[in-house]
């Protein structure tokens, strides 16, 4: 069997250098060396904690600008929004109907927003909540995905679309394929200016797509101690070193080490991350520059994606609808 990674991107916010970091760069290198790759647009995932219509749109087009400039390329994946692809909320409902409830109480995301209340634990708690894992499991079961790459936090996610998967399978017929979570090993927190991890909750990030001039000045924005220069700086637990280590080459690392061991002041610090990190984002601002400027290609590489996609999406669809009963009179 093929292997066929699917992402799902979150559409929510303004992508900064954490997104990069962790989510954009590895899943694009990891995309290079499968067979298949998809990437969808998480829309109908986005309005379960936002009925901001117009923050909505916005964080869709900015996220899809983001993954454009950085290098997804659509000749070689399957680019789509999830809204474009009615088979998977269709697919979304029959997995409803065979999911237990108890496997649903069980989401640490409905957990987690239940425990915050008192006397009612679902007050406030919406059906899109709740369900949330069956939609994820429609996501990437319509596609027949062999390897999914999750954080930590999602790996349950996973294990409840094998669940579901095998019990679809169970009952009717092994017609869906049991997905392999990809894990990353190296998987760790990308702190912000602010020491604490990069979070636009937390307003301390570095937005991917500044400006240079405003690149600049959020790194320049970074919280040091007061150490003055010429006193050895210590780059454990230090944002400008954790920033600059994910950008530079290992000899420059080392380099850089040494520099703080001879007391580089935070100014001359600073400098050099910006260096290396405006050297790396140059070409993804270039591109998202141009690409900025021609919506309606993006339009258009979103509509093409959506038809390549929902040409399996269809046939899957019908084959399900066949095992389910779903079909023609004979």
């Amino acid at each position: 069997m093929k292997k066929r990674i699917l992402t799902g991107i979150t559409t929510t916010g303004i992508p900064h250098i954490g997104n990069y970091i962790g989510a954009i760069r590895p899943a694009l290198k990891m995309a290079s060396n499968s067979d298949e790759s998809f990437f969808f647009l998480a829309d109908y995932h986005s309005i379960i904690k936002n009925q901001n219509a117009t923050e909505i749109g916005t964080s869709v087009e900015n996220i899809a600008l983001a993954w454009l400039s950085c290098g997804l390329d659509p000749d070689r994946s399957y680019f789509y929004r999830q809204s474009d692809v009615p088979e998977i909320l269709e697919l979304s409902w029959i997995l409803n109907c065979i999911t237990a409830k108890g496997l649903m109480n069980r989401a640490h995301a409905y957990k987690a927003a239940s425990s915050l209340n008192t006397n009612d634990p679902d007050k406030g708690i919406t059906m899109g909540l709740f369900s949330y894992p069956i939609l994820m499991a429609a996501d990437i079961l319509m596609f027949d995905s062999t390897h999914v790459p999750v954080g930590s936090d999602q790996i349950q996610h996973l294990e409840m679309t094998r669940d579901i998967a095998t019990r679809f399978n169970y009952l009717y017929s092994e017609l869906l394929t049991i997905p392999e979570p990809i894990i990353q090993d190296n998987e760790k927190v990308v702190l912000g200016l602010d020491g604490r991890k990069m979070s636009k909750s937390y307003g301390n990030v570095i937005p991917l797509l500044d400006t240079e001039k405003k690149l600049k000045k959020s790194i320049m924005k970074i919280v040091t101690n007061s150490l003055e220069p010429g006193e050895p700086k210590d780059s454990s637990n230090c944002t400008v070193f954790d920033l600059y280590q994910n950008f530079a080459s290992e000899d420059s690392v080392k380099e850089f080490q040494t520099l703080y061991d001879e007391g580089i002041s935070w100014g001359e610090a600073k400098e050099k991350l910006f260096d290396v990190i405006n050297s790396e984002l140059v070409p993804i601002r270039s591109k998202y520059e141009e690409l900025s400027q021609n919506k309606e290609y993006i339009n258009d590489l979103l509509s093409d994606g959506s038809k390549k996609a929902r040409i399996i999406a269809k046939e899957k669809i019908l084959k399900i609808r066949e095992k389910i009963g779903i079909n023609k009179i004979s």
